[in-house]
């Protein structure tokens, strides 16, 4: 199941003129016993909801005053988000002839046209606050509190991601939330730009259009609407032409092969940095501890403590966590059998929430082999968003190898390898014309289509700019990249095996050597040729190329340079 949640306003969404239809109510009940959550999402505040809406306990979650409120009616815990405007500011506003003026326990409300001495009288405060609109209501809430925010809130309650979450809505102040979930639906009454922005526009008004909208969730979980739903796609790299090569996060499943060495970590830090900055969750199976330092995981296990599968089932049930799972210290020939202890309770995980959106096991001929099929082909079959990482599919698990939607084949050997990895996934490259490739590129193919296999020049990583960084700060950049401090006569024979070096000798080299690599423009083709960083290189050359600039003046402008470019390495 893909969406575990649905979101809904009350006021012209789920409500006509205040109430809500018996039918309605029946279509909500029958998605909550689907195992989905039902969250509201409204402007109003809770006293008066309760009063035009007293089945409000159906719901799951209720977030009031615009976001600004949350309240779960089953553990009748409240959480407010803000502060609200002082006692004076409503006396104020009272004093101008606004009203009326409807408060909650953070909201200040009333009516157009008196946004105007609104906004006059939260400058003459220096409040921190923003109005909202919607449909002639005029809303003041602290700053950066909206529908989002409150919903946001309300997931996490849940324990559920607004990925696996569809909104409906009607009117301006819907907006925030309709952009915060994967899939964004307006009421046949909305106005025409929310329908504008939404993903899907249902053919019935109000309660009605929201229980169309129920049953089809119930039917298809809005399959029907996947390619509409590409917001969150993300670029892996680019053809040669520059088209980019995007994927949808809820592919079933991505097969990434190459030799030793061949780029496979580096394709795999991308692919899993692209999913945590579009925040969909991720768990990493590493084997071998390549994984180490991703942005935004939680690291479990090392060479000394192996990960432990309840430790790992109970860090991801928090939707902002992703885990990479290191099992280094698990013996070789029981780490298959940690993955299958840890995948039951990671399906279980699945089915209540949806997450982990994807699920990465590199040296998968090992962790899901071809022998285990009887014990693990169930799970693998259920188990969507796989990202395999091997150099030997031909040893994986045939029923996991059936969720692949997307190939990718890396390095220089890439031809090579996916004519051999044609037959263990039983499809015929015959008469297709498959590009050479070189280091940084892959041969990508997608199943179930006719369309032959493209070249393209994948993303670096962040984790790998870091390396690279480090390698030119603190590595051993080796004899045939060192800079050579010799000065005018050749006299010196000072080695610069990296950046950190360079910038401690220079620093007590005497004026004249400074002077005579500067004039020469050897800083700059070091920086260039050597250090790969044709910015600093550029820049480096300019002062190079000043005309009367002292050894001292010169030296502080060139190594300031490299300390600013290469802070926190050096």
């Amino acid at each position: 199941m893909r969406f575990h949640a649905l979101a809904v306003d009350y006021d012209g969404t789920l409500a006509s003129h205040g109430t809500v239809s018996e039918a309605t109510l029946a279509s909500l009940r029958s998605l909550k016993a689907s195992g989905r959550k039902l969250i509201l999402v409204t402007g109003r505040v809770m006293e008066d909801l309760k009063t035009v809406f007293p089945e409000w306990e159906i719901f799951d979650c209720l977030v009031v005053e615009n976001g600004a409120v949350v309240y779960r009616p089953g553990s009748h815990i409240w959480k407010i988000l803000g502060d609200p405007p002082p006692e004076a500011f409503v006396e104020a506003l009272l004093a101008k002839g606004v009203g009326p003026i409807g408060r909650g326990k953070v909201i200040v409300a009333t009516w157009e046209p008196h946004e105007d001495a609104v906004l006059e009288t939260i400058r003459e405060f220096a409040l921190e606050h923003h109005v909202i609109f919607n449909k002639g209501a005029v809303m003041i809430l602290p700053s950066g509190i909206n529908k989002a925010t409150g919903l946001s809130e309300a997931l996490r309650e849940l324990g559920l991601s607004p990925h696996n979450t569809v909104a409906v809505g009607d009117a301006e102040n819907d907006n925030a939330m309709l952009e915060l979930c994967e899939c964004a639906v307006a009421v046949a009454n909305a106005l025409p730009r929310l329908k504008e922005k939404a993903d899907y526009t249902t053919i019935g008004a109000h309660g009605e259009g929201v229980a169309q909208l129920a049953g089809r969730l119930i039917d298809t979980d809005l399959l029907e609407l996947a390619p509409r739903l590409s917001r969150y796609w993300f670029t892996v790299g680019h053809r040669t032409d520059g088209t980019p090569v995007r994927v949808d996060p809820y592919t079933n499943g991505v097969l990434l092969v190459g030799s030793s060495g061949g780029g496979k970590t580096t394709f795999a830090s991308a692919f899993l940095e692209s999913l945590g900055d579009a925040g969909y969750q991720f768990l990493v199976f590493d084997p071998e501890g390549d994984y180490e330092g991703l942005d935004d995981a939680v690291e479990l296990g090392s060479a000394k403590h192996p990960p432990v599968p309840a430790e790992v089932v109970r860090t991801l049930d928090k939707p902002g966590r992703n885990v990479v799972a290191c099992a280094l210290g698990i013996p070789f020939a029981d780490r298959p059998e940690f993955f299958q202890e840890t995948a039951p309770d990671l399906y279980a995980l699945r089915s209540r929430t949806g997450r982990p959106h994807w699920i990465m096991v590199d040296e998968a001929h090992h962790l899901l082999p071809a022998t285990r099929a009887a014990s693990i082909s169930g799970l693998a079959r259920d188990m969507h968003g796989l990202f395999l990482v091997t150099v030997e599919p031909e040893h994986v698990n045939p029923v996991v190898l059936e969720q692949v939607d997307w190939v990718f084949v890396v390095g220089v050997s890439a031809p090579k390898i996916l004519a051999g990895l044609s037959l263990a996934m039983g499809f015929s490259l015959a008469g297709m014309f498959l590009p050479e490739t070189g280091p940084g590129e892959a041969l990508v193919w997608r199943r179930g289509t006719l369309d032959p296999p493209f070249k393209m020049r994948c993303l670096a990583p962040r984790r790998e700019q870091r390396r690279h960084l480090r390698k030119y700060s603190d590595g051993d950049l080796g004899p045939d990249k060192q800079f050579h401090f010799r000065g005018p006569e050749g006299k010196l024979s000072l080695r610069v095996q990296n950046l950190m070096i360079f910038v401690q000798i220079a620093e007590g080299v005497d004026s004249e050597t400074w002077l005579h690599h500067l004039r020469q423009g050897d800083y700059s083709h070091w920086f260039r040729q050597s250090i790969k960083d044709d910015s600093l290189a550029d820049t480096v050359a300019e002062v190079e190329r000043e005309s009367g600039q002292s050894a001292d003046e010169s030296r502080r402008i060139i190594l300031g340079l490299v300390q600013e470019r290469y802070t926190g390495a050096i």
